[in-house]
């Protein structure tokens, strides 16, 4: 089996003990919004978490008021960078994630009390699955919340877990990245990156990804995240660069799934079994439990 150098990861996780998630919180001119998403997060039952706000270069107030919460959290990390898109600054919290799981959430958007405490505990009740997931509310200015499905839960292959986040509108997974939870270490061994050239779906892309390299899924469709439905934002604009970030988005998707499809049938080893070995299980697992 491949060796894998774990020390650096290992390190980092013996340094934040207490800790057990991260919240990576990217924002880019997000003043009308941040507070709000800030003070639920303040909310939580579980405070075992770090909330790691990167500023994409945002030329308003966002990095002030972020700034003026660092001492309400127990552990409260703000970073500002240049202007270079989300997928940047998603993979700068990559970089930066020293707890032994992690979850994205936007500021513009806001969670209910037991978001951080339903990832941790998920976890902690099914330790080998590599993915866990939660239901969600839409939200729309003057409209009451919609939970996008009714609850359900149970536990997910790689194959259902995949069609669930290429499934339709009212899948209670979808390829977003703010209502799942991933394993620190397995995206350091596999070496995930979010794919910086993608404007749209770079989420659904980076998503995939893991799937296809790692094994079982835990979901709910019980909603924690509200996700805010704005009329400006990116998703709901047309543009020529969009239209080839989705074409482009989706031939990654598929050309992960098809490469995955095409080892099994040739009877092949996946690569990402080597990374699935019992020596990185087994050291992942006690990172988790410690």
């Amino acid at each position: 089996m491949k060796k894998i150098d774990l020390e650096r990861g290992d390190a980092a996780l013996r340094a934040n003990a207490d800790l057990k998630l991260t919240v990576i919180m990217t924002v880019y001119n997000q003043e009308k919004y941040l507070a709000r998403a800030l003070d639920y997060l303040l909310e939580q039952k579980n405070q075992q978490f770090k909330l790691l706000v990167i500023d994409d270069g945002s030329t308003d107030s966002t990095a002030e008021i972020a700034a003026s919460y660092q001492d309400r959290f127990q552990a409260f990390d703000l970073v500002s960078k240049a202007n270079e898109g989300v997928a940047a600054a998603r993979n700068l919290g990559l970089d930066m994630v020293d707890t032994p799981y992690f979850i994205f959430h936007d500021g513009d958007d806001w969670v209910e009390p037991d978001y951080t405490d339903y990832f941790i505990k998920a976890f902690d009740r099914h330790p080998d699955d590599d993915m866990v997931t939660c239901g969600y509310y839409v939200d729309q200015a003057g409209k009451p919340s919609v939970p996008i499905t009714k609850p359900v839960e149970g536990e997910l292959t790689r194959l259902e877990a995949v069609l669930k986040v290429l499934g339709s509108a009212h899948s209670p997974v979808k390829g977003y990245t703010w209502n799942k939870c991933y394993k620190t270490q397995l995206v350091r061994c596999l070496h995930l990156r979010f794919n910086e050239d993608l404007d749209l779906m770079e989420d659904q892309v980076f998503n995939i990804d893991y799937l296809m390299q790692t094994e079982g899924c835990y979901y709910s469709s019980v909603p924690l995240y509200h996700y805010w439905q704005r009329t400006d934002s990116a998703v709901h604009t047309v543009s020529w660069d969009h239209f080839w970030s989705i074409v482009g988005a989706n031939i990654s998707i598929y050309k992960s799934i098809f490469s995955h499809l095409r080892q099994k049938a040739l009877g092949k080893r996946p690569q990402t079994q080597e990374y699935q070995g019992s020596y990185v299980r087994e050291r992942i697992k006690d990172d988790h439990q410690s």
